[in-house]
């Protein structure tokens, strides 16, 4: 009997390809189109879903999920700001959303999986457990911020980009005629929209008013006075506006005392960190074990040993120091190919 599947598809290439490559394997194929609630006012749900159904002949369900995404996603966002970290939604999205509140309702809907447009794979080890791996692409790999995921729903996901790169979905693109909606693909936060950047969002859209405060170097001398802390992330170097003989960059964010803390380049190197609520894809390990700690996304993971704490938390110590570790950032560990876990750095 063919595996019914669904495929989640946002109108973009990637997600289309990944439908055209289903279908070409056989599989019984439907589409479903997610809402955030957070759509272009312009977007019209119902049209991408037929556009989308017709190059790929298969019939394209809408699901609305904008209250799940405003309480899971939003919500979550802006917590972390007001708090003075910096948050990372992606990896709240994908498990609690695409892979949590959809994945249900495509089983509901008689499907037996649910297939993305991520680069990234997953494979049964020996023992038959999955195993999330990067996708074969170094450019395009996006394991980083599915490491998060439960070893149920990687048993019930399709990730069909895994193998390709790029350059070669394209090329398969134009080679089907498929067609994207949007021709741009989005390089940051899907529900920021047409707002001029995280602090335009937070204050317009989630009420987070700018509240002056001192900016200081860390013996607490002050340097200057900030409109808002969150303006600002660990690692920024602008906005700090500060005159010195050589940059600040944002060292703290202090919340409580509503204070920002800045200092020179080397002055952002640490040591180690601590990673809380921990997702370990396989068992926690019970000996120090030797990984790649990857600390934001486009950060090149860094050679490091990480100490299991417990079930879900772990210290983490580098081999070289690294800089602007950010509390709110998720921390995903590789071995390899191979995501071992990830958590929150603390």
């Amino acid at each position: 009997m063919t595996a019914t599947i669904a495929i989640a598809v946002s109108g973009g290439i990637d997600s289309l390809v990944a439908g055209h490559l289903l279908k070409q394997q056989g599989f019984d194929l439907f589409g479903v189109h997610f809402l955030t609630g957070f759509e272009r006012a312009e977007d019209n749900p119902a049209a991408t879903a037929a556009f989308i159904g017709r190059q790929l002949g298969i019939s394209v369900a809408v699901v609305d999920l904008s209250t799940s995404f405003r309480q899971k996603v939003v919500d979550y966002f802006t917590a972390a700001y007001r708090d003075g970290r910096t948050p990372n939604p992606c990896l709240v999205c994908n498990p609690s959303i695409k892979f949590g509140a959809l994945l249900e309702a495509v089983r509901e809907r008689g499907a037996t999986g649910l297939a993305t447009g991520h680069y990234a794979r997953v494979e049964k080890d020996l023992q038959n457990r999955y195993r999330l791996l990067k996708g074969v692409d170094p450019t395009k790999d996006q394991s980083y911020f599915l490491s998060r995921m439960t070893q149920d729903q990687l048993s019930q996901v399709h990730f069909p980009l895994g193998t390709w790169t790029k350059s070669a979905i394209k090329a398969l693109a134009a080679e089907a005629g498929l067609r994207p909606i949007h021709r741009q693909e989005s390089q940051d936060v899907c529900f920021i929209g047409d707002a001029a950047g995280y602090a335009d969002f937070l204050t317009r859209e989630m009420g987070i008013a700018s509240r002056e405060g001192e900016i200081v170097d860390r013996s607490g001398r002050q340097l200057g006075t900030h409109q808002g802390l969150h303006r600002y992330t660990i690692g920024q170097r602008r906005g700090i506006n500060c005159p010195a003989g050589q940059p600040y960059y944002v060292l703290q964010i202090d919340a409580e005392r509503n204070r920002l803390v800045v200092g020179f380049k080397d002055e952002q190197y640490v040591n180690a960190c601590r990673v809380v609520d921990v997702n370990w894809i396989s068992d926690p390990p019970d000996v120090p074990m030797a990984v790649e700690t990857r600390i934001r996304y486009r950060h090149h993971a860094a050679a490091s040993t990480v100490y299991a704490i417990g079930s879900q938390a772990a210290e983490v110590r580098f081999e070289k120091p690294q800089a602007a570790v950010a509390p709110g950032q998720g921390a995903v560990f590789y071995r390899g190919d191979v995501v071992v876990g990830g958590g929150w750095i603390a």
